[in-house]
């Protein structure tokens, strides 16, 4: 469903990403963990389209993402860091505009089901989300993922300054859309959530994919071993 093949990009003289060649597949959740600058968000912008490549090639379902750009995105639903929505719109508000904007015309209980599948609580159904916090916010970015009915979705560091019940709760979600089938690629910095809920794991390092690990077949204190020798962080090891 997500695929890069040696996927390359430089900028002058530096290389952002080098050779990345990856596959999630349907109901697969990969987690690419790693530094700042490692390539991390680079591969996510580039599975998006929204930079092309110095060389290789990404795909979703099976379909160039840089020779079918506005096909592909039909597909993915993607959930940034700070999810932007208007915030002098409601959450119904947003829900509805986003899922039109994506060919979804849905009615008033087809929105609120969605917002509670998406585990909004629904006092906050009708509030202004300016007043949300970042948590509050990435729901109603699932819900607008579940609406669009993504195939694949794409996550830049999405539980990055979420409290550990917020962190729990959008877990979970995933762990919902993964068993309908979705592929997830997520950007992260966390080796707990990652472990937690990945099915796949990746450590990435200066652009370059360093060790890859079936979720199942590590425990967390060798994951973070793992990490930590790749980073050359060897004191914080011991």
């Amino acid at each position: 469903m997500i695929t890069t093949k040696k996927i390359t990009k430089k900028y002058g003289d530096f290389t952002a990403l080098d050779q990345l060649s990856l596959n999630v597949k349907p109901g697969e959740i990969y987690c690419l963990l790693g530094a700042n600058g490692a390539g991390k968000s680079t591969t996510i912008n580039l599975v998006l389209g929204f930079i092309n490549p110095t060389s290789g090639e990404a795909l979703i379902n099976g379909k160039s993402v840089f020779k079918n750009n506005i096909e592909t995105k039909k597909d993915i639903a993607y959930i940034p860091e700070n999810l932007m929505l208007y915030p002098t719109l409601t959450a119904m508000e947003n829900l509805d505009y986003f899922s039109g904007i994506g060919g979804q015309k849905l009615k008033k209980d087809q929105l609120e089901s969605l917002l509670i599948q998406s585990g909004l609580q629904p006092e906050a159904f009708y509030k202004r989300t300016n007043a949300f916090s970042k948590g509050m916010r990435q729901k109603v970015g699932i819900a607008i993922a579940i609406a669009k009915q993504a195939k694949a979705l794409l996550l830049d560091e999405p539980t990055s300054g979420l409290d550990p019940k917020a962190s729990n709760e959008f877990g979970e979600l995933l762990q919902e859309l993964k068993g309908n089938g979705v592929a997830t690629l997520m950007a992260t910095h966390d080796l707990f959530r990652a472990k937690e809920i990945a099915t796949h794991i990746g450590i990435m390092k200066s652009g370059k994919l360093k060790q890859q690990f079936t979720a199942s077949d590590i425990s967390l204190p060798q994951l973070e071993k793992a990490y930590l020798d790749t980073m050359n962080y060897k004191e914080l090891a011991k």
